[in-house]
């Protein structure tokens, strides 16, 4: 341990003689940083920081402000970009944890440091550089270090500010930084929504129908189906008269409309958390509802029917009733989950919403 040691610090020490050689020492490589912000340098520190406290709104704001005015990047972006890194961590938490205190965007050591830096835990900017890594030091206290917030924001602003001001320009920063077209599409649409309601904290949710007495559930996740071919019942099926509105559990935006012969006129809204919302068998669509729509919890979007099981218009093959489906994304692929449990818990908060009122 000791000779690898010695080894990297001479490496480094020559790269850094070699860099001062050609012009481009530590005051040279430090030019362009920003100025050191007034928030301090940040490690992962417990459970507050990662949840959806307002404490965490506000911290993560000002940051996202902060490298905005610097970078010229709209928060919205930044606040999108750290947003869909923060589910890929949920989604993979066994494999990645978050790094910063306030801040969800994750690096590998060899992506922060340089994939042939013989020092992974490398924090200074110039052999960074050197090496090609992403790290930078982004408040200015000399240092790049994969747990502070700061650099981490400004190691991706960085990248993106190579780019044009456009959304096409932003989308082509965003394809070279994950090089997935999935994780272009999330980004896209999470810039959207925050951009749309100006905040950050948009996690709010409602029972996809209106509380009352008119419709019964109950957990059906897992069982089997018969129409189609053999595979499970990936839902809940919320049984209510032909009509009844249906309406978002989420902030979101609409990424799917349109008939499915298994679901019939269904529509799917993606969320910030990356979960995907799937209303099955409907009657029909609300006006305002079309790809692309930014909706919000309780917003109406179509009405329970029993479309489906055929071709386009096929009704009436079983009782009216909607399927409320909830799909997680991982980054390349989604999977199912039982909404059940989420259905119980948002319709008695809507209940006590209801009472207190």
């Amino acid at each position: 341990m000791k000779c690898t040691h010695i080894r990297r610090t001479m490496l480094i020490a020559c790269t850094i003689g070699l860099l001062t050689s050609l012009g481009l020492g530590a005051e040279s490589a430090h030019a362009q940083a920003p100025a050191k912000a007034n928030t301090p340098v940040n490690r992962a520190s417990g459970s507050a920081s990662t949840g959806n406290s307002s404490q965490a709104f506000d911290k993560r704001r000002e940051l996202f402000d902060q490298m905005s005015a610097i970078s010229g990047i709209p928060w919205y972006r930044l606040a999108a970009i750290d947003q869909y890194e923060r589910t890929i961590t949920k989604a993979r938490s066994k494999s990645r944890q978050q790094l910063g205190e306030w801040i969800g965007i994750y690096m590998t050591p060899s992506q922060w440091t340089g994939l042939l830096n013989p020092d992974d835990e490398d924090q200074f900017p110039l052999s960074i550089r050197w090496f090609s890594g992403a790290g930078k030091d982004g408040d200015g206290d000399g240092l790049a270090k994969r747990t502070s917030d700061s650099d981490l924001l400004y190691a991706v602003a960085s990248h993106l500010m190579k780019f044009g001001p456009s959304e096409d320009d932003f989308s082509i920063g965003v394809w070279q930084y994950y090089h997935n077209s999935r994780a272009v599409q999330r980004i896209r649409q999470f810039s959207r929504i925050y951009a749309a309601y100006g905040q950050l904290d948009l996690f709010e949710h409602a029972f996809p129908v209106p509380v009352g007495n008119n419709y019964s559930y109950k957990g059906t996740w897992g069982t089997k189906r018969s129409w189609g071919g053999y595979r499970i019942h990936e839902g809940t099926d919320i049984f209510a008269n032909h009509g009844v509105p249906v309406r978002s559990t989420c902030y979101g935006i609409v990424e799917v409309k349109g008939w499915n012969p298994y679901g019939g006129w269904r529509l799917g809204i993606r969320d910030l958390n990356n979960v995907y919302h799937y209303y099955g068998h409907l009657s029909g669509y609300d006006k305002n509802i079309s790809v692309g729509t930014i909706v919000k919890p309780g917003q109406p979007i179509g009405w329970v029917g029993s479309s489906g099981y055929g071709k386009p218009g096929t009704q009436g093959k079983f009782p009216p009733h909607l399927h409320y489906g909830v799909y997680r994304d991982r980054g390349l692929i989604e999977w199912s989950f039982d909404p059940y449990p989420m259905l119980r818990q948002w319709e008695n908060e809507e209940r006590r919403r209801l009472k207190r009122r």
